[in-house]
């Protein structure tokens, strides 16, 4: 990729449709063989926390009442508090100052690249912003609001899915005020090691951009932990100047409908932020804080998520192993199958549809065309694992007999 000369062109990071109404055009008038089962959108099925309905209740009259743009003093302390206790921060984060409520990360990651591009002022009319392929959509979003240049890395097997930091040259980084990043990568399931995660801040600090850590799958692992880039700013001992963590209640507590999420890290950066905010952003209800201080002080709902997958992913690795070797990710809750050996994602997803009737996402639609014509999704599809587990046999027998019958 030659990234001297990109060419700024206004929405031209923006996909012509998101995934799904790509998906719905491409299989729009096809009945089926069988009884369709959906493993496309990463919504969770299993069960909201059993406390959430007492919470709500306890606190319903504050409905009534505008809530503060920097959330209660009672939220920023519990999300200070787990991050603290997940990544053994020992108190380096500042509830005053380095945590600020979102109405879901995804409101946090479309606007937070308008505040770095304003706070780095970079003498540019057009900055850059990073970020991977394939990728979030709403990471496309806010390069587009902030009216920079999106420039995309591709994420490939031989970089374990991770953004490729030496093919970054110094007057690109220079014009970087957002690199968007997700680990647990999301579709692929990669985990950032705490390594890479330091040289990420090293680039950010010495080319003066922020850093966009998504880690809405932080809970969703196999065995380990995934590493975060706060634990790996505390192991700089340098605080968490150029970074900011984003997550959510969506994947760890299968509170998707909440909106309820977390901008945490650089106080700077975030004290600044919620000055804006206070201006345009919208208010995170008290009630759903509330909901959230209960969540973010139990694990026990979480534990149990997290062995829900797992059982999945088992018997994903039992059924479909055998034909496609291990498809076992590290995190998250899809798999990403390299169908090449049977056609692109795009073919593969049509006839899975119409034979099977599982409905899957081709991976092309999660990443963008390069200049030269590659797409690094192109030969995958994404499945999501989030049905009940009866539900997800079936649908990866299925998939297991149409390759075994397609090869």
């Amino acid at each position: 990729m030659d990234q001297t000369s990109i060419a700024y062109r206004r929405g031209a990071a923006l996909p012509s449709s998101n995934p799904f109404q790509r998906l719905a055009s491409l299989l729009a008038g096809r009945e089926p063989a069988l009884s369709p089962i959906a493993m496309t959108i990463g919504e969770p099925k299993h069960a909201m926390p059993s406390f959430l309905g007492e919470v709500l209740a306890e606190n319903l009259a504050d409905f009534s009442r505008y809530p503060a743009i920097t959330g209660t003093p009672e939220f920023r302390q519990a999300i200070a508090g787990w991050l603290d206790k997940r990544y053994n921060l020992d108190g380096m984060i500042d509830p005053e100052r380095g945590v600020l409520p979102l109405n879901g990360s995804r409101e946090g990651l479309s606007f937070g690249a308008i505040a770095a591009r304003d706070q780095l002022a970079k003498p540019m009319d057009h900055p850059v912003v990073i970020l991977p392929n394939p990728f979030y959509q709403t990471y496309a979003a806010a390069a587009h609001v902030a009216d920079a240049a999106a420039v995309f890395l591709d994420a490939t097997p031989n970089g374990r899915f991770l953004p490729d930091l030496d093919s970054l040259n110094e007057d690109l980084l220079d014009r970087c005020v957002a690199f968007y990043i997700a680990s647990p990568t999301n579709p692929e399931g990669s985990v950032a090691n705490l390594k890479y995660w330091q040289r990420l801040i090293k680039l950010a600090r010495k080319h003066r951009f922020y850093i966009f850590a998504d880690e809405c799958y932080s809970e969703i692992y196999r065995k380990t932990p995934p590493p975060g880039v706060l634990e790996a700013a505390k192991a700089m001992g340098e605080g968490f100047a150029n970074i900011i963590v984003l997550n959510s209640l969506s994947k760890r507590s299968n509170l998707a409908g909440l909106r309820c999420g977390f901008a945490a890290g650089d106080p700077d950066f975030l004290s600044n932020w919620s000055r804006f905010r206070g201006l345009a952003a919208p208010q995170v209800p008290m009630p759903h804080q509330a909901i959230a201080v209960r969540a973010y002080g139990d694990e026990t709902h979480v534990e149990e998520n997290r062995r829900l997958y797992n059982e999945k992913f088992e018997a994903a690795e039992r059924i479909l192993g055998p034909i496609l070797g291990p498809v076992t990710p590290e995190a998250g809750f899809f798999l990403w199958l390299n169908v090449s050996k049977w056609g692109d994602g795009v073919k593969v997803t049509e006839a899975l549809w119409a034979e099977k009737g599982v409905k899957v996402l081709p991976g092309s639609y999660l990443a963008l065309d390069q200049a030269d014509g590659r797409n690094p999704g192109r030969n995958y599809i994404r499945v999501g694992l989030v049905a009940p587990y009866d539900e997800t046999v079936i649908a990866l027998e299925r998939l297991a007999d149409w390759l075994g019958g397609a090869a």
